[in-house]
């Protein structure tokens, strides 16, 4: 790859602005994509309402998104070679702003789909070309530092900060300032990047356009974006269409491999040379993981709180937000042990692992009666176990990868990580659903019309709405209803409790395998690849 630039090593104030205006620039610029791309976790109904839109109309607003993410983090090395990493990250920059700033006063659902799209595509190229560029810019000696400040803007705010302004936001004001609060980030960031002129003199090497192996990947992402995101509502495979987009998905995934594999050099939408590194072979399984612990977490730990604590949107948010800061105290510990006391990059690793499990388990004992104390210490351990995972992760994933490859090798680890979010956002969609299903078809079968126990539950509550005014027939068919509630309530904690239960297990079970895949890779791959 031809580079004209050199990386950072001077100290003095003035040569040192550019540098600390890319890193502010690259940090700040990439909120805008963590407050669009988890809107609708939070805004789902009020967007609804807003667009007048059903559920599957409004859904394709997700999965969409999603799909033209992955596409631009396959695209950016691409684009890196057309235009240049620094021209790529601004531009990027601009449709985002733009598109953010057009999603705030457009109502049109039709028009706010293709503003998605564009969110999604900025979004991926804003995430690759961001994180490319601090390694291209920056000397490999200051990466723990860099990339943990960058983390911030990249992993934390999306897994902690941003639940609670969407929930602010909603609870205060209105779904359009979601959209409209991501603008002065995207001016602040494109202002801040515009003054390091350093950035801009990172060349990327020209590479042919794929268009084949684009199509194949467009297929491929968008048919498996869709199934993952509408399978459980519809099913699962006793859907035709759920069928027909699983095997187009992997027709043109296994299309696309035959390419890479058998025209290597002019397949150029991956180049899967990158496996080659032990570090990156290691790296893009463990961030399969990493993505399914932490979207899959910020997934199910506001939904419980939604739907069993009866919490409003700004309560939710205000689960996760203490953890903002051990997550950063995470990472910044994680940056000084490998930085200034010379570890290896995957000494935190383990911690971050049982720091998780640990986390989930303590969630798994979680009622209907818990409150944000009873849950925060579980919730402070997750967000120091995340910060020890993803910046082990992503030092020993692409730090020892040759500038020709880091482009690839971060698209590769941004899908990696996207790709375990979602099936971890599926799997827990299913799983409590049908775990719903069955406790309370368990519970109801103890509870018989004509037992005792049922006969004086029904009577005591009776008997206590009567002598709050309740007429006497409506008051025994109220304490009916509030039981039956009662149990619907009782079956969706235990579900609950149990999707955080699985989430320890699915860690207990992964950490093996990984262990297993480092040691398989020890073999194979020589001593000067590895971490």
């Amino acid at each position: 790859m031809a580079n004209t630039s050199h990386p950072i090593e001077t100290t003095t104030a003035a040569s040192m602005a550019g540098p600390l205006f890319l890193l502010a620039g690259s940090t700040v610029i990439v909120l805008t994509d963590a407050l669009a791309g988890t809107a609708l976790s939070m805004a789902r109904l009020d967007m609804m309402g807003g667009t007048h839109a059903s559920a599957d109309e409004f859904a394709k607003l997700d999965y969409g998104y999603t799909t033209a993410k992955l596409i631009a983090f396959s695209l950016t090395p691409w684009l890196a070679g057309l235009l240049t990493l620094y021209r790529c990250v601004v531009m990027a920059g601009v449709v985002m702003t733009a598109a953010c700033f057009g999603a705030a006063h457009i109502n049109d659902l039709e028009l706010l789909f293709g503003l998605r799209l564009l969110q999604g595509m900025s979004g991926g190229v804003l995430l690759t070309g961001t994180q490319a560029l601090l390694f291209r810019s920056f000397t490999r000696k200051h990466q723990p530092v860099v990339q943990s400040i960058y983390a911030v803007g990249a992993v934390v705010a999306p897994a902690t900060l941003a639940p609670y302004m969407h929930g602010w936001l909603l609870d205060r004001i209105d779904w359009s300032f979601i959209f409209l609060w991501s603008v002065p980030f995207g001016i602040a960031g494109i202002a801040m990047l515009a003054l390091s002129p350093h950035s801009q003199e990172v060349q990327s090497k020209r590479v042919r356009f794929d268009l084949e192996g684009l199509l194949l990947f467009t297929v491929a992402a968008s048919s498996f974006t869709y199934v993952l995101n509408q399978g459980n509502r519809w099913d699962w495979f006793n859907d035709r269409t759920i069928v027909i987009a699983s095997a187009a998905g992997f027709a043109a995934l296994g299309l696309q491999l035959i390419r890479q594999f058998c025209d290597q050099p002019f397949a150029t939408i991956f180049n899967f040379t990158v496996f080659r590194n032990a570090n990156f072979a290691f790296g893009i399984v463990a961030s399969l993981a990493a993505g399914f612990a932490l979207l899959g977490s910020s997934f199910v730990i506001p939904s419980f709180a939604v739907s069993v604590l009866k919490m409003t949107p700004v309560a939710a948010g205000s689960l996760l937000l203490p953890s903002t800061l051990t997550f950063i105290g995470s990472l910044f510990l994680t940056a000084f042990l490998i930085q200034k006391l010379n570890l290896p990059g995957i000494v935190t690793v383990p911690f971050g692992i049982l720091g998780l499990m640990f986390a989930m388990w303590l969630l798994s004992a979680s009622s209907g009666d818990s409150g944000i104390t009873d849950m925060t210490p579980a919730i402070l351990i997750r967000g120091l176990a995340l910060g020890f995972l993803f910046l082990s992760i992503t030092l020993v994933t692409l730090m020892s990868l040759d500038e020709s490859l880091l482009l690839y090798g971060v698209a590769l680890f941004n899908i990696g990580r996207q790709v375990g979010g979602l099936v971890a956002i599926s799997f827990l969609q299913t799983f409590i659903e049908d775990q719903t299903a069955y406790n309370r078809a368990v519970l109801a079968a103890h509870i018989h019309p004509g037992s005792e126990e049922v006969i004086a539950r029904i009577g005591s509550v009776s008997r206590l709405l009567s002598n709050h005014g309740l007429e006497f027939d409506l008051a025994d068919k109220t304490a009916v209803s509030l039981i039956g509630k009662k149990v619907a309530l009782q079956a969706t904690t235990i579900a609950f409790d149990t999707a955080f239960f699985a989430i320890t297990i699915f860690f207990l079970a992964a950490a093996p395998c990984l262990i297993l895949w480092k040691i398989a890779l020890g073999r194979i791959h020589p001593a000067k690849d590895r971490a």
